[in-house]
């Protein structure tokens, strides 16, 4: 789980020039013989390096599908630039995926590529309704069309307010049959006898409160509000057997109950959006890593995992571990999509 840079001399340029990202493949056509000498080399060493990245992420994709686990189909957030699924992750249980919290752009893909599968699903949470956090739903539910499962679908995810609908109301204006933009999908929300039926529930926790929404086969989910600007959202605890894995989702963690929600958890995973001393909007949004170590240490979280890592806090893994081993003296880990935490 090693932070793992590629070398500056990689680059896009078939003149040599560094322009600071990744070599580019375009239409399958093989340039490097219009290349200078210096640029060839140089290309030569990136598919060297490529060639190590790829083997390296098979391992780290690789989860040990025993026990619980969770799996991070996206550690991204709203950029593409960064070259990550947006937020999106999975609990596992016995090779088995039980939990699936978000869905942004991207993941819906990284879902296929772990293997997991919408049939053992048991709910489907939302932190919020952004759009790096929601809008591989339809593709996601497109794909599980030529699947086995019959069973009702239970997503969770905030009540709405002037500026957001109610995950009710989004899940309608998505799939109704009669009005949603994939009205065409319509049969999820109608269910049928070659189909399933999806179950959107709003949940609104009173200040302070944590509200349990699910509870069967040894799976416990609970709930709370958190600070998002003024952007609905849910911090989620997931409590299988005898884990417990808390997402914060995206919070200014200035509401004291998040402390509460990862009380003693074994994986906290906490969004890395932003630098520390971020000002203006972004903090009103996001916590710095000081604000993060301030409450892994309050919590006692056993393992803190950052996602929702930006081009903003990319880069900058030393400063924000430092700032946070201040706080947090225990394990820290940068996700990566795919990544997988026990």
């Amino acid at each position: 789980m090693n932070e793992l840079y590629v070398p500056d001399t990689c680059t896009n340029a078939e003149d040599g020039v560094n322009r600071r990202g990744p070599l580019r493949v375009r239409d399958g056509v093989n340039r490097m013989g219009s290349m200078t000498p210096q640029a060839r080399g140089t290309a030569v060493l990136c598919l060297l390096c490529a060639s190590s990245l790829s083997s390296v992420a098979v391992g780290k994709s690789s989860c040990a599908r025993q026990g619980v686990e969770i799996q991070v189909l996206g550690s991204g957030g709203p950029e593409m630039t960064d070259q990550r699924a947006s937020s999106s992750y999975l609990v596992w249980r016995d090779a088995r995926a039980r939990v699936l919290v978000d869905i942004g752009g991207g993941a819906a893909l990284r879902f296929g590529e772990s293997g997991a599968r919408m049939e053992d699903l048991d709910a489907f949470l939302f932190t919020h309704l952004h759009v790096d956090h929601t809008a591989d739903l339809p593709a996601l539910l497109k794909s599980s069309y030529f699947g086995e499962r019959k069973r009702p679908l239970p997503v969770y995810g905030p009540a709405g307010n002037v500026a957001f609908p109610a995950t009710t109301e989004f899940v309608a204006d998505l799939f109704d049959p009669s009005h949603g933009a994939f009205r065409y999908l319509g049969d999820f929300l109608r269910g049928s006898d070659d189909g399933y039926q999806l179950r959107a529930r709003d949940v609104r926790p009173a200040p302070g409160e944590i509200r349990k929404v699910f509870a069967a086969d040894g799976i416990v989910i609970s709930a709370a509000s958190v600070a998002h600007g003024t952007v609905p959202a849910l911090a989620w605890r997931v409590e299988v057997d005898t884990k417990a894995i808390v997402f914060s989702g995206d919070t200014n963690g200035e509401d004291p109950v998040l402390k509460r929600l990862a009380k003693n958890a074994d994986v906290f995973v906490a969004h890395n959006a932003v630098p520390e001393g971020t000002t203006g909007a972004p903090r009103a949004l996001h916590m710095p890593p000081s604000v993060i170590a301030q409450i892994a240490s309050s919590a006692a979280v056993k393992q803190l995992v950052l996602s929702h890592r930006m081009l903003r806090t990319l880069g900058r893994e030393d400063e924000t571990r430092r700032v946070i081993a201040a706080s947090y003296s225990g394990p820290l880990v940068f996700a990566d999509d795919l990544d997988c935490f026990r």
